[in-house]
């Protein structure tokens, strides 16, 4: 192996992929009455339990990976003599990639001949797992950890990443609202669309009526923006609606259908900041594509 391909668990990739291609994996931490979880296996995550204690009330708190799980998450590999390609959430949400930052640049100086290639992938859930995917896929070419590290640097500002939520008030109580967000109640079955900007910060830019018509709006988006889908695998992310993920699937066949469509529940942390009942959908557009 050329070099080894590290995540964060907010890529929201199945445990056995991860596993199949050695990904190793730092997990983001969550709390449930003062009891501290993380959730690097996906599949014993037991999800419905989990939104549904949060439609119950639950008071979920996180905590984003610090200085010091790197050092201990990264040097493993560096100490093997591996050069590292980590691929990070966006850090327009989470201050955890400026700690994966501090963590390389100490490292380096006890491991100056490894290379450490940190990726900000302005996004979050599969909006980051598709670059994981990506990697993968070119070290599999033969690609060396540079020539990987600068396409999904050039690429990350490609990613369009598109959901709406059934309730603004998770992503408000923490901070991960961008701009100007007015409080949308469920009174009129308004349901908010939002985005990522091309600083990789949410922002929400419109708004419709009823749960069909916003799942018709985020396949109207992906109608839209979408470019070459026959090349690539889009994300679909989902909190306890897999009724509403299986429509919009069905939607993404019916007028440009991608090469691969990846459904996959919310994993624990992103999805307590967006809340039960949230559709999520990745996928390639254009260089301009987060600004439109």
């Amino acid at each position: 192996m050329s070099f080894t391909i590290l995540t964060d668990t907010s890529a929201n990739l199945p445990s056995a992929y991860l596993l199949e291609h050695q990904i190793g994996v730092v997990p983001f931490t969550y709390s449930i009455k003062n009891k501290s979880y993380s959730c690097l296996d996906t599949e014993g995550f037991d999800a419905k339990k989990f939104y549904k204690a949060m439609r119950m009330g639950a008071d979920v708190k996180t905590s984003q990976i610090n200085l010091q799980s790197y050092l201990s998450f990264f040097e493993p590999y560096l100490e093997r003599g591996e050069d590292i390609l980590m691929i990070c959430m966006s850090s327009g949400i989470s201050g955890a990639f400026h700690w994966a930052e501090a963590a390389g640049e100490e490292l380096l100086k006890k491991y100056p001949d490894r290379k450490i290639r940190l990726i900000d992938t302005l996004a979050a859930s599969l909006g980051e797992g598709v670059f994981v995917l990506r990697a993968v896929d070119m070290r599999n070419e033969g690609k060396d950890i540079d020539e990987v590290y600068e396409d999904i640097m050039e690429e990350r500002h490609r990613m369009y990443q598109v959901f709406t939520v059934d309730d603004l008030m998770y992503l408000k109580k923490t901070g991960r609202v961008k701009g100007s967000v007015a409080i949308v109640g469920n009174m009129l079955h308004v349901k908010p669309l939002l985005k990522g900007n091309e600083n990789g910060e949410i922002v929400n830019f419109a708004k419709t009526i009823g749960r069909k018509r916003a799942i018709g709006d985020l396949a109207q988006k992906y109608n839209q923006l979408v470019k070459e889908p026959e090349n690539q695998v889009v994300g679909i992310a989902h909190a306890d609606c897999e009724a509403d993920a299986k429509m919009l699937e069905e939607l993404l066949r019916q007028k440009k259908p991608p090469k691969e469509i990846l459904t996959v529940m919310y994993e624990p942390v992103t999805g307590s900041h967006v809340g039960p009942g949230t559709l999520a959908l990745f996928f390639m557009g254009n260089e301009d594509v987060r600004s439109r």
